[in-house]
């Protein structure tokens, strides 16, 4: 079935539009739908293309959504961690290009840094709705950046977090979102030094940073936690200990991505998890195929890597409020 609201050329949609269409709350539903769609099998599964080049990597994802509306996106990304320090560039730049999945006509080509953060954080509040806690009120967030605040906002939407936890490489990072949330009602916001004494006191954790070695263990998650390790999307980053791994219930986005360049990546390598021990991925959750907690004890562990699942939504959702309100210019390729 073609999308209802094709319209003749190529919408170009620039980061601030982006912004301006796409809300946190919005891409939760909207992610939460699509992983919906694929336990239904309504889905065009997803698919990764990826090269290291000197400096950093490129990523291309790419995966279609079926129903009312039909819909195929492929991103490309190129991740440079140095960009900010030597150009004053973005970590991460890309396109997403978003098609009619019933002929394939290019629908828009849009800037894709800022659907890409918020749909990784939308992934976290879904996982964390149906993972977590739902008296889970202490947030830790490791990794202050675009992301993190990102997460601040969605987790919030799922749970009543009352009191957060900052932290962060450059500790002035952490404090000026502690200052930026302290004026705000209901909540308490401290920025921290010692990463291990936060988590224990914690109720979720959120890791979204580009480390190389493992930032929590064991002995940092307490018993009914959920934990949502981010950062990893290549074999060499990893966030989390592999003896964490194995002795939590791990779910993953998308196993095979998990496997190659997650924080499951380590944990297989370190013989400590196979993949069979894996209690599912995050669309069986939600589709009702797999279950999700089912006791207070339970340490849950999300091991994210990035889906074009949830790319798709999110672009198909900014693409038809684009259309609605005569946002972007709109060429034609093929004259």
């Amino acid at each position: 079935m073609t999308s209802k609201s094709s319209n003749a050329g190529t919408r170009i949609l620039k980061r601030s539009d982006v912004s301006a269409l796409l809300t946190v709350e919005d891409c939760i539903v909207a992610v939460e739908e699509a992983l919906r769609s694929h336990a239904r099998g309504e889905s065009i599964p997803p698919g990764v293309l990826s090269a290291h080049v000197d400096g950093g990597a490129f990523h291309i994802k790419a995966a279609g959504l079926s129903g009312n509306t039909s819909h195929y996106a492929a991103k490309l990304n190129g991740n440079f961690y140095a960009n900010t320090e030597r150009f004053g560039l973005p970590r991460i730049q890309g396109l997403i290009l978003l098609c009619d999945a019933g002929n394939g006509t290019p629908l828009a080509v849009m800037d894709s840094t800022e659907i890409t953060g918020i749909r990784t954080a939308a992934a976290t509040a879904v996982a964390a709705r149906h993972l977590s806690r739902e008296d889970s009120k202490t947030l830790t967030i490791c990794g202050c950046g675009l992301q993190g605040r990102f997460h601040l906002t969605a987790l919030r939407s799922v749970r009543q977090i009352e009191k957060v936890l900052l932290f962060d490489v450059d500790p002035l990072v952490a404090e000026d979102l502690a200052a930026h949330l302290s004026g705000q009602p209901g909540i308490e916001a401290f920025a921290i030094r010692d990463l291990s004494e936060a988590t224990r006191q914690s109720d979720l954790c959120v890791t979204c940073t580009p480390s190389r070695q493992p930032l929590l263990r064991v002995e940092d998650v307490p018993p009914g936690s959920f934990v949502a390790a981010v950062g990893a999307d290549s074999e060499e980053k990893q966030e989390l200990a592999p003896e964490l791994l194995s002795t939590a219930k791990v779910v993953v986005d998308h196993m095979e991505q998990c496997a190659t360049i997650g924080d499951l990546h380590h944990a297989l390598e370190a013989d400590l998890l196979s993949r069979t021990d894996v209690h599912g991925e995050l669309h069986e959750v939600v589709g009702g195929l797999k279950p999700g907690r089912t006791s207070a004890e339970e340490i849950f562990v999300f091991d994210s890597t990035g889906v074009a699942l949830e790319d798709v939504a999110a672009a198909a959702l900014v693409y038809h409020r684009a259309v609605a309100a005569d946002v972007g210019p709109v060429i034609e390729l093929l004259d």
